[in-house]
C-alpha cells in the first residue's frame, strides 16, 4: 500500500516536543509496525481503513506504563493525527515519510 514506510514524526505533549520514527506496513485491514522513540522500540498491530490508521502501545515511563491510543492519517507523504496518552489527555502527532 502506498502508506507503507518509515515517518519521521513528533508528538506535542504536556512534557514537551516527543519525536520518533513510525515504520508502518498495512495489509488488507491490518496494520503492523515498529514505533522508535529515545524509550526504545515498540512494535504494534493494528487496524486500516484506507489510510485511516488506529493502534495502542504501551510505553514505559518514569510512573510506570502508560497506554498509548494512536489514530492517524496518511495523506500522501504526510501522516498527521492524534495520540491519546492514558489518563494526560491527547497530543497531536505529525510526520513526513523519510
Amino acid at each position: 500500500m502506498a502508506i507503507d514506510g518509515t515517518y519521521n514524526v513528533e508528538m506535542q505533549t504536556p512534557r514537551g516536543t516527543q519525536t520518533g520514527q513510525l515504520i508502518i506496513k498495512a495489509a488488507g485491514n491490518q496494520v503492523s509496525g515498529t514505533y522508535k522513540s529515545a524509550r526504545g522500540d515498540q512494535n504494534f498491530t493494528g487496524t486500516a481503513d484506507g489510510d485511516n490508521l488506529a493502534w495502542s502501545i504501551n510505553m514505559q515511563g518514569p510512573a510506570g506504563s502508560m497506554k498509548l491510543d494512536y489514530k492517524v492519517k496518511i495523506t500522501g507523504d504526510e501522516l498527521s493525527g492524534t495520540v491519546q496518552l492514558g489518563q494526560f489527555g491527547t497530543a497531536p502527532i505529525k510526520g513526513k515519510k523519510a
